[in-house]
């Protein structure tokens, strides 16, 4: 393919496109054989009871896995051949991941604005820390903030390179309501401003019926269910997504495809 070519396909190609993925671990299929994509400026909601294969999916996107088999690519660009340039276009945030707690917040932003290679870094920053209500932070280091603040600094962190594919592990978890919904309120705009994919996982089903465009639902490592969060309940005969969630975890050969629900 030439070059121009290339760029072409990767102008077009989705934020992120999984095919066939897998991972064992000995006799342990952590994920079996999960396809999916995330379009531009898309909120796809990555569900799934604890042991589904969700942080072992999101790990593999990130690079800190290799799979078994199966491939990732980040807007055309493939994780295993192109991994630097791949990476680049990619952030991620999670409570259960915080910033070094012996560095001030604008310190670990400083330090991770040279790790993604961030232009006009200073600026990038300064602005962040008003978007997540850090100024008056800035110096303190993150280990003595509360688990909110916490949050809000990895939130920062995650947006620093403009990402063009970001995934968010249960972003607002440790976030009181008011806070919670400013943070939803600025991700979607950003989705919707920037064209940015997005890959979320939560067990807020509240929180992903109103910020999903579409969800996926893993069990034993594959995808049972894809759909509308808002209309894919009833197709499977479930009065809302807790329930569903619920059926999957308790359930799941009854909803595979082609059985009853």
């Amino acid at each position: 393919m030439s070059p121009p070519e290339q760029a072409q396909e990767q102008s077009t190609a989705p934020a992120l496109a999984v095919r066939g993925l897998r991972k064992a671990f000995g006799q342990i299929k952590a994920v079996d054989g999960v396809s999916f994509t995330v379009g531009r400026g898309e909120i796809v909601g990555l569900l799934g009871p604890n042991g589904a294969g969700k942080t072992t999916t999101i790990n593999i996107v990130l690079g800190v896995l290799e799979p078994s088999a199966g491939t990732v690519a980040i807007e055309g660009m493939d994780l295993a051949s192109a991994r630097t340039e791949a990476l680049e276009r990619t952030n991620f945030s999670a409570p259960n991941v915080p910033l070094p707690g012996n560095l001030t917040v604008a310190q670990n932003l400083r330090v991770f604005a040279l790790l993604y290679g961030v232009r006009g870094a200073r600026a990038r920053i300064e602005e962040l820390l008003r978007e997540f209500d850090l100024e008056r932070y800035r110096d303190a280091k993150c280990g003595v903030l509360s688990s909110g603040e916490q949050a809000r600094a990895g939130m920062a962190k995650a947006l620093l390179n403009r990402p063009r594919l970001l995934l968010l592990d249960e972003p607002t978890a440790s976030l009181d309501p008011s806070v919670a919904r400013d943070v939803r309120e600025k991700i979607v705009a950003l989705v919707r401003g920037t064209g940015t994919g997005m890959l979320w996982t939560s067990h807020n089903m509240h929180e992903v019926e109103q910020v999903c465009d579409r969800v996926l639902f893993l069990s034993h490592g594959r995808i049972l269910l894809e759909g509308n969060p808002r209309t894919l309940p009833a197709e499977h005969g479930r009065s809302s997504l807790e329930d569903l969630f619920v059926a999957v975890a308790r359930e799941p050969l009854s909803l595979e495809p082609g059985q009853a629900a």
